[in-house]
């Protein structure tokens, strides 16, 4: 679900974006002083969002206070050191070993700055994370709200479907029935076993039930309704049932033997694929 809040505090700017992922998926574009407080905003941001791709970038437009030190390669002195003593006796040099020879190299000794963010700055970051965070979440209920709409209409369509399907069901045998009576009667002039036409009609009945399948497909979709208004996370459990349901109407499709049972078959794939496009928003 896509979502953006931001807040500015002291001259900190905090923007918080989340868009549609299966699963919690974070990101930080935050100031190199900041790197110890990730973890920390990461923890709130989860907070609020279950479910998404969420990318957090903090700005600090005020001057940050830093510490400043040498910092001295001990290792590479040692080194330099031997090699000028190897150098000397090389050469049969009597030139004295002096502090100059190492301050005038550049990467033995030298001046480090680092940033330092103090507790008081660190306590005007993360509440302005949770301002803006808090942002981000009332933009995806807001959004939340219109994908339960849509989708609350979407499963009123499939209750219509699957009624008339269920009504439609009984007919199949009837007409099978009625078919294969007509046909034994052009080939027997009229003369059959009707004991063997009723077993062939229930063998063909069995075949065809689909009751099974229509019950699931009803207890799927008053499952996804109820959910609609959980106040839990419910994404992962409409996935699930998004690919229940579309089970039960494929099943369906291979079993009735009925052009106006298929036609409404496709209509109830074209809604569950409408359905699946949406539960990918759902946290």
């Amino acid at each position: 679900m896509t979502g953006f809040g931001r807040s500015e505090r002291d001259g900190i700017v905090v923007e918080i974006r989340s868009v549609n992922h299966r699963y919690f998926d974070f990101h930080t574009r935050i100031p190199q002083p900041l790197l110890k407080l990730e973890e920390k905003i990461k923890k709130i941001c989860q907070q609020y969002v279950v479910r998404g791709r969420v990318d957090c970038s903090i700005n600090i437009s005020t001057s940050v206070p830093t510490n400043r030190g040498l910092h001295i390669d001990w290792n590479l002195l040692d080194e330099y050191y031997q090699f000028i003593n190897n150098l000397k006796e090389r050469y049969q040099l009597h030139e004295e070993i002096g502090i100059t020879h190492f301050l005038q190299h550049d990467g033995l000794i030298s001046v480090i700055e680092q940033e330092v963010v103090n507790p008081e700055m660190e306590n005007t970051i993360i509440i302005a994370v949770e301002e803006a965070v808090q942002q981000l979440r009332k933009m995806r209920i807001i959004e939340g709200k219109a994908l339960q709409n849509e989708i609350a209409n979407y499963l009123e369509l499939m209750d219509s479907f699957v009624q008339e399907i269920f009504e439609a069901a009984p007919i199949v045998k009837v007409e099978y029935e009625e078919k294969l009576r007509k046909k034994i009667c052009e080939y027997t002039s009229g003369l059959f076993d009707e004991t063997r036409v009723l077993t062939e009609v229930a063998i063909f009945a069995d075949k065809i039930d689909i009751s099974e399948e229509l019950t699931r497909l009803n207890s799927h979709i008053n499952q996804f309704r109820k959910s609609l208004n959980s106040m839990e996370p419910i994404g992962r459990k409409c996935d699930f049932l998004v690919q229940e349901m579309n089970r039960e109407v494929n099943t369906i499709a291979a079993k009735a033997n009925h052009a106006n049972i298929s036609n409404k078959v496709v209509e109830l794939k074209s809604i569950i694929e409408k359905i699946r496009e949406q539960v990918q928003n759902i946290e």
